[in-house]
């Protein structure tokens, strides 16, 4: 199961109405960095018969079958700390992260 705070949903609807269309998001996970994994995010458009679909707060969050291993019980959040603000994911399957906080390792 993926969650998403209130927080996270209000950027994302934000986001979604600049933007004019769009179903949710996609949330899933990559190759890279120095920890091996990192977190992508990107508009839907189009639902992939195999996307699985969690939704929170009134938006939808679409992830592979293949992400999904990796990111079941994650929770997203929008934060701002002084001048950063983006999103952070609270993701129970982390043993490592790099220094820097851009990867991850399960």
């Amino acid at each position: 199961m993926i969650t998403l705070t209130e927080n996270a949903a209000n950027h994302i609807q934000n986001f979604l109405s600049r933007r004019g269309k769009g179903e949710g998001i996609r949330l899933g996970v990559k190759t890279s960095g120095c920890s091996g994994m990192a977190y992508t995010l990107e508009f839907v458009d189009e639902i992939q018969p195999e996307d699985i679909v969690f939704e929170g707060h009134g938006v939808k969050v679409f992830i592979d079958p293949k992400s999904h291993v990796y990111l079941d019980g994650t929770q997203l959040d929008y934060t701002k700390e002084g001048l950063q603000e983006g999103f952070k994911f609270e993701n129970p399957n982390v043993k490592d992260e790099c220094g820097c906080g851009e990867s991850f390792h399960v």
